[in-house]
C-alpha cells in the first residue's frame, strides 16, 4: 500500500497558499489529512480540496500536532515564529518566504538542481523554497554549469506585479481602468504608477545600490549551486505584467559553449522547455508560460563581446514554478526518499 501523509498549508487563503493546494491536487501528492491554516482573519472560510470543502483553522503553534509536511506561504515574519514549532512537532516543513534561505543550516532547494541537498531538513526540520527569479534562473543554468562552469552571470529581470500580492494585482487593473477612463492614476503598492510604466526597483535598496531582490538572486545562485565563486549582478524590474517573471541573462563560462550546444543541453534538461525560433517571432512569451510549470527558455545567442559568454531569455510563472510548484516539488522528494 503506497504511504500518504499529512499535510499542513500555511497562508492557505493567500496567492500562493491557494497556487499550492491546486498544484497539490494537480499532482495528485499521497495527502491522507489535509489542514488548511491561515490568521484569525480567514479562519472558518472553506477552501475546496479534491471535491470536498476544507474549513480553514487558525494557525497556532498547537496546529501542527500529527502533520508529516507543513508547506508555509505566509510571510516571512509568521515562519520565524511558527516554522520551528512544526518542525518540533514532527513535520518538515517547506517555507516559502525568505525567512530561512540563507541560513548555513537551512537546505535551499529547486528540484531540478539540487535535490540531494534536501536530505539536509534534519538538522531544523526546515527546507527553504527560493526567491521566484532564482527559481526559474538556476533551473536553466543547471545544465549549462555543468557541461561548462560558469564564472559570471548578468540578469536583468522584469517581474510580473503578482509577485508584490494580490493588491499590486488590482492596482495595476484599476491604473488601466483609470488610464482608458481619463481618470487619475494613484500609487499605493509601488512608489509610482505601474501601468504603462517600469520600475527598476524591487524591494528595499541597500547600502551598496543594490535592492534586496537583486542580492537575493546573487547569495541564493550562490548556494544553490554550491559555489560561493561564482560573480553575480543582477537588475530586478517591475513591470505591468500579471503574471509571469521574464529574465535576459547573459553567462560566462570557463569554456565555450555555443548556441547549439546550449539548445543541445537544455531540451533535456528536466523541468526546462526550449522555445527558440527568432526567425518565425517564436520565443518565451509571460502570456504563454502563466499557469505553467515549466522555465522557458528561447533567443539562445553566443556573446559577440566575449570568447565564452552566451545570452538567453527565461520565462516563468511566478506563483507556480517560481513558488506554489517548487514547494510540492521539494514535499515530493521528501515523501519518496526520505519520509
Amino acid at each position: 500500500m503506497a504511504k500518504t501523509f499529512s499535510v499542513a498549508v500555511v497562508g492557505a487563503t493567500g496567492a500562493v497558499g491557494r497556487t499550492m493546494i491546486r498544484v497539490l491536487e494537480e499532482r495528485d501528492f499521497p495527502v491522507k489529512e489535509i489542514r488548511f491554516l491561515a490568521s484569525e482573519r480567514s479562519e472558518g472560510k472553506e477552501l475546496p480540496f479534491k471535491g470536498e470543502n476544507v474549513r480553514v483553522q487558525r494557525l497556532s503553534h498547537d496546529s501542527f500536532n500529527g502533520v508529516d509536511i507543513a508547506i508555509f506561504s505566509a510571510g516571512a515574519e509568521r515562519s520565524l515564529i511558527f516554522a520551528p514549532s512544526a518542525a518540533s512537532a514532527g513535520a518538515v516543513v517547506v517555507d516559502n518566504s525568505s525567512a530561512w534561505r540563507m541560513d548555513p543550516e537551512i537546505p535551499l532547494v529547486v528540484p531540478e538542481v539540487n535535490p540531494h541537498a534536501i536530505s539536509g531538513y534534519k538538522t531544523r526540520g526546515i527546507i527553504a523554497n527560493p526567491n521566484c527569479s532564482t527559481i526559474q534562473m538556476v533551473v536553466a543554468l543547471k545544465p549549462l554549469y555543468d557541461y561548462a562552469r560558469i564564472r559570471r552571470i548578468v540578469v536583468s529581470t522584469y517581474q510580473a506585479v503578482s509577485g508584490s500580492g494580490h493588491k499590486a494585482v488590482t492596482e495595476l487593473e484599476d491604473q488601466v481602468r483609470a488610464w482608458v477612463d481619463g481618470r487619475s492614476l494613484e500609487p499605493k503598492v509601488y512608489p509610482h504608477q505601474i501601468a504603462f510604466n517600469c520600475l527598476p526597483q524591487i524591494d528595499i535598496f541597500q547600502e551598496n545600490g543594490y535592492t534586496k531582490e537583486e542580492m537575493k538572486m546573487l547569495n541564493e545562485t550562490r548556494k544553490i549551486m554550491e559555489d560561493p565563486e561564482i560573480r553575480v549582478t543582477a537588475t530586478a524590474v517591475r513591470v505591468p505584467v500579471f503574471y509571469s517573471h521574464s529574465e535576459a541573462v547573459n553567462v560566462e563560462f570557463e569554456k565555450k559553449v555555443s548556441a547549439s550546444k546550449a539548445r543541445e543541453l537544455l531540451s533535456t534538461a528536466p523541468g526546462v522547455n526550449v522555445v527558440d525560433d527568432p526567425s518565425h517571432s517564436i520565443y518565451p512569451l509571460a502570456l504563454d508560460a502563466a499557469g505553467q510549470d515549466l522555465v522557458f527558455v528561447g533567443r539562445i545567442r553566443e556573446d559577440i563581446s566575449q570568447a565564452n559568454g552566451l545570452d538567453f531569455w527565461v520565462v516563468a510563472d511566478n506563483i507556480r514554478k517560481g513558488a506554489a510548484t517548487n514547494a510540492v516539488q521539494i514535499a515530493e522528494v521528501l515523501a519518496e526518499r526520505y519520509l
